[in-house]
């Protein structure tokens, strides 16, 4: 049975993901060397998901995440999960990545290639969900990597046109694998979920959009249909469970990489999906102004993501403030929380800041949050 818990998403709360330990890191390194076993990796990864818990229950987060310790990424572990999904080391898609000294970087990144039906063989997230559970005494939040994902960053030359002709029994299919999963981790007490979505962010930017009509699809159809699929993906789900989506602009450089206001999707986004709160990055100018919530209806929220997890450089309550406020102009305040941009480690590579950086950035939207809301 689960346990009760107020629903989130919370005044002060996270996307997920925390920097790996130098410990784990090299425990990654001695399993690849096949120095380790999978038993003694996972006895790793328990002990640093333990550390990880206390770390966000001491700074006063309600939701708890297990770090994205177990993943080498945020999205290649759930995803391998799938059936007849193998892994391309080079996509379709070319992304692109903004420099310190203002130049973009330009290259394909990894994809997925469907060559059958896609199946949902066991449990992805069920055995991580049933350790974190275990271990904290807040709500357990588990992040997925949205479903849009099999489908952007190849297109329809991706998928086995054998198996799926139309690209609506694909679409269908997916959906079908992760209600299976939502299914499961609800069975098990899961009540907090977010999908972690790029698409829709990028699909605010120019260079994005050209880069999907060279792969032959239509930009301006996308962001509706993503919706749909993410709608069908998460529908069934337990009335008691916070849904929410993570659009994120790209984590892996400090300059990112979508740029643009959310404006083109924001109606949309806001009025389409069927979910409770949108973590959305605000930690730069490339994000845009905040005019686009003005689209936000009532009962849902936006997590600004107004404190950075690519510098260390810490930001300061008053200008946290100052921007809350500039967004309480457009949605209203009850309906805004705070948040990082991003996860403060999308991967198991290392990241600019140290886990003390962590624990201030964490420390910091937790204060701002009660000064500004009176509650976490």
């Amino acid at each position: 049975m689960a346990v009760s818990y107020s629903k989130g998403p919370y005044r002060a709360d996270h996307v997920g993901s925390l920097i790996r330990p130098a410990h784990l890191l090299e425990a990654r390194s001695q399993h690849a060397d096949g120095e380790i076993s999978d038993e003694q990796l996972r006895a790793a990864e328990d002990k640093c998901i333990i550390e990880a818990v206390k770390l966000q229950e001491d700074g006063g987060f309600k939701s708890i995440t297990d770090g994205e310790l177990r993943r080498r990424s945020w999205n290649s572990d759930f995803i391998d999960g799938f059936e007849n999904v193998v892994e391309a080391t080079t996509g379709r898609l070319e992304v692109f990545h903004r420099n310190p000294d203002g130049t973009d970087t330009k290259q394909r990144v990894s994809g997925w290639e469907i060559t059958g039906k896609v199946g949902h063989p066991h449990g992805i997230q069920t055995e991580d969900y049933k350790f974190l559970e275990s271990v904290t005494k807040n709500q357990p939040k588990v992040c997925f990597p949205s479903p849009t994902l099999l489908h952007f960053r190849g297109g329809r030359e991706a998928i086995d046109k054998d198996a799926y002709p139309e690209i609506s029994d694909f679409f269908a299919d997916v959906a079908g694998v992760y209600r299976e999963e939502v299914a499961e981790l609800s069975a098990l007490g899961a009540r907090y979920l977010q999908v972690d979505d790029t698409n829709l962010a990028y699909l605010c930017d120019p260079r994005f959009r050209d880069a999907a009509a060279r792969m032959g699809e239509d930009p301006d159809a996308l962001p509706e249909a993503y919706c749909d699929l993410i709608n069908a993906s998460i529908s069934g789900r337990a009335d008691d469970m916070t849904m929410c989506i993570h659009l994120c602009r790209g984590n892996a450089s400090t300059g990112g990489a979508a740029e643009g206001g959310y404006e083109p999707i924001a109606e949309i986004m806001f009025n389409g999906l069927n979910v409770d709160g949108f973590f959305l990055e605000y930690d730069t100018d490339r994000a845009g102004d905040f005019s686009p919530l003005r689209f936000l209806p009532k009962g849902k929220k936006v997590v600004l993501g107004l404190v950075s997890t690519k510098v260390p450089t810490l930001e300061t309550k008053d200008d946290l403030k100052r921007r809350i406020d500039e967004a309480a102009k457009f949605a209203p305040l009850d309906q805004l929380c705070l948040s990082p941009q991003c996860g403060f480690s999308s991967g198991a590579g290392k990241r600019p800041l140290t886990i003390d950086d962590e624990i201030a950035k964490i420390d910091l939207i937790v204060e701002t949050a009660m000064d500004v809301w009176g509650e976490i």
